[in-house]
């Protein structure tokens, strides 16, 4: 089936004169303004862990035998009589995360514009692709590297931490997880639904990672987690909720979309954990334009701390030069295409956003499609491998300012990574 023609069109102008406007939630969880990472053993309770720190359990371990981690909210940092041991790790809990991006345009699109008949996001003949990723998808060779591998990502589940999805787009009908495992860290149940209005802060920006994925790993299933409130923002209790839940659920890779200028130990404590069981973790630089980069992104030059299953991404246009948003910085391990990325968006249909959270996903879907292949190199080498295979932006002068900044060698190159990494 050939693509719709666009009907609408919305400019970023108009986009940001509508962004004055605050949208209210209909439902959100309880945020309490500090949270606490406190060591519990299994002859611990919640009611006592609770009434010890003065605080609201936000999540406790399950099948603990020795020293384990609970998340307590806490309305006020703890006194120095309380003990620094008993009240564990103490952060500011309140908007620490936010996810960057901009959306660039807004277009009427159905299930045949996006994925036609076929469900698959790439055919040479360029019929169920949204035709303006063309550029962006020759760009990192997807369509190759979906004849490289063709389970196309199956039996791999990416977990989308970020602003929700739009559950009903007709686009992910048949990409999500089981309706039972989704969550809603955010609005405290289990539909993390996007909530907003078209034009406004981080509405659709969830929505648009996750079909980014799909279209890189198509048979992959993504596991829709929502952490960021209509405005972008997110709470540290809430990320670190989701990562560790994103791990029990099975999932092989999580995407994240959002940083904070200052890192938190918290989320650094669960993200160790969860690459120490084999998970991915791919965060974004941040769109600042600065010489560093973003936490949790920042974190991946820990090796030593989390092996090599942390990944930072950075943007480029679709030249191979640094886009004008991107963080960069010696530490940043590879770039990605971000600019005027084209998914779906809520109410059926599909927008363009640009910045770091649009380049992440492209290296969580590549993750997938190389783990659903098979490896032919050690799961610790995946990551390296892929930073390693990038095409050099470098080249012939090229970046010259930002000369080793922007990754290893530069932007991602599928076809290279799943040579290197993939069973053929």
């Amino acid at each position: 089936m050939k693509p719709l023609i666009p009907t609408a069109l919305l400019t970023a102008s108009l986009l940001a004169a509508c962004s004055s406007n605050p949208v209210t939630p209909v439902t959100q969880a309880a945020r309490p303004a500090f949270v606490s990472a406190v060591q519990v053993t299994a002859s611990d309770t919640p009611a006592s862990v609770a009434q010890r720190l003065g605080g609201t359990i936000l999540s406790w371990p399950t099948d603990c035998t020795g020293s384990c981690t609970a998340l307590v909210g806490l309305a006020e940092r703890p006194t120095a009589t309380l003990g620094a041991q008993s009240a564990g790790t103490v952060e500011a809990n309140r908007d620490v995360f936010s996810g960057g991006g901009s959306m660039t345009a807004v277009m009427g699109g159905s299930r045949s514009y996006i994925f036609g008949d076929s469900q698959t996001p790439w055919s040479s003949s360029g019929e169920h692709a949204i035709p303006e990723n063309g550029p962006l998808w020759q760009k990192i060779g997807l369509e190759q590297a979906h004849s490289m591998a063709p389970k196309l990502g199956a039996g791999v589940t990416v977990a989308v931490i970020d602003s929700g999805i739009d559950l009903t787009h007709p686009a992910f009908q048949s990409s999500l997880t089981a309706s039972g495992t989704w969550k809603d860290f955010y609005g405290a149940d289990d539909l993390p639904q996007e909530e907003g209005e078209i034009g406004v802060g981080a509405y659709g920006h969830g929505t648009n990672v996750a079909g980014i994925v799909m279209q890189i790993a198509p048979a992959a299933k993504i596991l829709p987690l929502r952490v960021l409130g209509p405005d972008g923002s997110g709470d540290v209790a809430g990320v670190a909720q989701a990562i560790l839940y994103a791990a029990d659920q099975g999932a092989k890779v999580i995407n994240l979309s959002l940083g904070s200028l200052q890192n938190s130990t918290i989320v650094e404590d669960v993200i160790r954990q969860v690459t120490a069981r084999g998970v991915y973790v791919v965060a974004s630089a941040g769109n600042a334009n600065q010489n560093s980069i973003s936490y949790p992104a920042a974190l991946a030059t820990k090796k030593g701390s989390f092996g090599e299953y942390l990944l930072s991404v950075g943007s480029t246009d679709l030249s191979d030069l640094k886009s004008s948003f991107s963080n960069y910085a010696r530490s940043l391990e590879i770039v990605g295409p971000g600019e005027n990325v084209y998914a779906p968006y809520p109410d059926g249909m599909v927008a363009a956003w640009s910045g770091t959270s649009m380049a992440a996903p492209m290296m969580a879907g590549g993750l997938a499609l190389a783990l659903g292949q098979g490896l032919k190199v050690s799961g610790k080498d995946l990551t390296k491998k892929m930073a390693e295979s990038a095409f050099d932006v470098y080249n012939n002068g090229a970046n010259e300012t930002y000369k080793d900044m922007l990754g290893v060698k530069g932007r991602v190159d599928l076809v290279e990574f799943l040579k290197d990494t993939t069973q053929q």
